[in-house]
């Protein structure tokens, strides 16, 4: 393992450390061996959805017996299948598919692993491999909604503003494969749920829409989440959804006695592994939570208060340390032609409100390796940020104004991009004060 970087000499290089620490502690190969069950006397069937689906699914193949029957389908984002498994394809098939708006191959690779999900005994195993990102990548609308109106409900639902858990409860009300229906169909085989968080409580109903466990949610919940955000709502979907039509299975439901699930990495575990790290490097390290939701902006602005109190009045934290946390926060698009995702906003806010506080650094960055549509994870913030981008002629202010923050952190150098990690436990975000 390389040194990690002094924090006062290399603020960046630690930063980056405590990034990869916290992506290093939620790859599959690293979490998935404790909860494996031994095979079955029938068939073992594995199927999943995710960012992490192809790591998931490497994983899976390499821990499991090799004289034990093994196959499935696992369908991942492009690009996001490991270069090795890639390379030498083992006995799950993983295809690629678009995040996060839905696309024909999403919906072809969820029609396929509705096929695999039927026809099992009770001798037979199902693993289902679930992560961040499955919503999109399991595609398969309901009867009456076309791919293409479930594609303008999701793109209006990303503008939108609208939380996860809200995003999720409409996604898999005009799904035939989400809100539990996945597990459902599996039946009487026994199901066993691997899943890696990116939601804020690590929800396993939230995760990817909830494909495999019960949906405590309503037609009711969807429809008004659909009106509160002024979204258009097809004509098939709105009837499906006022008379009930598309009502998800229930937590109570028989066909899911049995059903084991475990979450095999979380937020909060990545963000631990990155306290441990700096520590490590004598520095203190300070967990906020791995729940923080909102604006990303205004949430940027919020842990740059905490940041300037800490480097003016060593309160509440005495510095050096590097305070740490993780979530989702959300974007709402106010401007058309802007680029940037969710960290990148994040940073853009946080920098305008530090002003160019002395001793702040501040790394922001998806976990998955990508922010947003971008080919970015994050971005860094420094004392000279500001400084930094003005002498270029850019105003911070104005690319917020646009959601334009990939271009404002481009031009000076300091995006993050370490490309595609093969998983995903959500936002991380570190201010380094010394």
């Amino acid at each position: 393992m390389n040194p990690i970087p002094r924090p006062q000499d290399d603020p960046r290089g630690f930063l980056r450390a405590l990034y990869d620490a916290a992506v290093q502690r939620a790859l599959p190969l690293h979490t998935t061996q404790a909860f494996l069950p031994p095979p079955p006397k029938g068939r073992t069937v594995v199927i999943g959805a995710g960012k992490a689906g192809g790591a998931m699914a490497q994983a899976v193949d390499a821990l499991w017996p090799k004289d034990a029957p093994l196959s499935g389908l696992v369908v991942t984002r492009y690009d996001h299948v490991p270069p090795a498994y890639k390379a030498q394809p083992g006995r799950i098939e993983v295809v690629e598919a678009a995040h996060p708006v839905p696309d024909e191959a999403g919906r072809q690779a969820a029609a396929r692993i509705l096929q695999l999900a039927q026809g099992l005994t009770a001798d037979d195993l199902v693993l289902c491999l679930i992560s961040g990102g499955g919503s999109a990548l399991l595609s398969l609308p309901a009867e009456g909604i076309t791919l293409e109106e479930k594609q303008a409900v999701n793109k209006a639902l990303l503008k939108s503003g609208a939380a996860i858990d809200e995003m999720n409860c409409v996604r898999k009300h005009l799904s035939a494969i989400k809100g539990g229906r996945l597990a459902a169909l599996c039946a009487p085989a026994r199901v066993v749920s691997l899943l890696i968080s990116d939601v804020p409580g690590d929800e396993p109903a939230v995760i990817a829409s909830g494909p495999t466990v019960p949906d405590p949610t309503t037609c009711a919940d969807a429809m008004a989440i659909l009106k509160r955000y002024g979204i258009e709502v097809p004509a098939g979907a709105r009837a499906g959804l006022e008379s009930g039509a598309l009502e998800t299975p229930k937590p109570g439901d028989p066909r899911f006695d049995g059903h084991q699930v475990h979450m095999i990495a979380t937020p909060q575990q990545s963000l631990e592994a990155a306290a441990a790290l700096a520590r490590q490097a004598g520095i203190e390290a300070y967990i906020l939570s791995d729940e923080i939701e909102g604006e990303s902006r205004e949430v940027g602005k919020v842990h740059a208060a905490l940041a300037r109190a800490v480097a003016r009045r060593g309160a509440p934290f005495a510095k050096p340390c590097v305070i740490l946390s993780g979530g989702e926060t959300t974007v709402t698009v106010r401007s058309k032609g802007g680029r940037g995702g969710r960290a990148t906003e994040f940073l853009l806010g946080c920098a305008i409100a530090l002003q160019a506080e002395p001793g702040v650094h501040v790394l922001a960055a998806d976990t998955d390796g990508i922010d947003g549509v971008e080919d970015n994870a994050g971005a860094v913030v420094t004392p000279d940020t500001l400084a930094r981008a003005a002498a270029q002629g850019l105003k911070a202010s104005d690319y917020l104004d646009r959601n334009d923050a990939y271009n404002f952190f481009g031009p000076i150098g300091d995006l993050v991009v370490p490309g595609p990690t093969f998983t995903n436990v959500n936002d991380f975000r570190a201010l380094l004060v010394v």
